[in-house]
């Protein structure tokens, strides 16, 4: 009988491995600079961390209708979950990225109070301030970029972006030694991340001030 049990409960945590390891799959893709595999590795049960990051990856192949598609997936979540918020600050942001300055501005206005509403949602969601910090650096608050970054990589050191985007706020902030602990963390979670060369060019040049 406890065989039985034990080999029910595994049936029944076997769909939550699965998305466990496809939101692995697909962040390795993305720090790997595999944008495209990355979204094409995207389930129609992924998990809502994999479905941000297959976002994250569309974007940086510079289809916004298609990256916003993806967030979607996120603001259809129910508005208990903070990753219904984080999805409708991901397609504002998207929007903000428009010639029309008053209407760039009213979208970076709505992403941020969307992604403000993320992290009250849920304090410890690592994405919901990293979210907030990608709206603060489009803004240019830099300082506030870096606080949201620096939450984030504390909620997950493992999360890679989380402090390639902390380094680059703390060195627009002005602050090379914060800029300098994101940046190493960087470098040996995502070895093969494209942006590699522009953070090692980047710490060459402030070390050698």
């Amino acid at each position: 009988m406890k065989q039985i049990s034990t080999i029910l409960l595994t049936l029944a945590l076997l769909p939550t491995v699965a998305r466990a390891q496809d939101a692995t799959e697909i962040r390795r893709l993305f720090e790997g600079g595999k944008n495209q595999q990355a979204v094409q590795a995207l389930t129609a049960e992924a998990a809502p961390s994999a479905i941000f990051i297959a976002a994250l990856a569309q974007e940086k192949l510079g289809d916004k209708d298609k990256a916003k598609e993806i967030y979607q997936r996120l603001v259809e979540l129910p508005e208990t979950d903070a990753w219904h918020f984080v999805g409708a600050s991901g397609q504002q942001l998207l929007d903000s990225d428009i010639t029309n300055e008053r209407d760039a501005r009213r979208a970076q206005d709505a992403a941020l109070q969307l992604a403000t509403k993320a992290t009250e949602v849920s304090a410890d969601l690592a994405e919901a301030q990293f979210q907030l910090g990608l709206v603060m650096a489009r803004r240019e608050d830099w300082n506030a970029a870096a606080t949201a970054f620096d939450k984030a990589s504390t909620l997950n050191p493992a999360y890679a972006y989380a402090h390639y985007y902390g380094g680059m706020s703390h060195y627009h902030a002005g602050r090379p030694d914060r800029m300098a602990i994101h940046f190493e963390a960087f470098l040996k979670l995502a070895p093969d991340a494209p942006e590699r060369p522009e953070v090692t060019q980047i710490m060459r040049t402030v070390r050698g001030r």
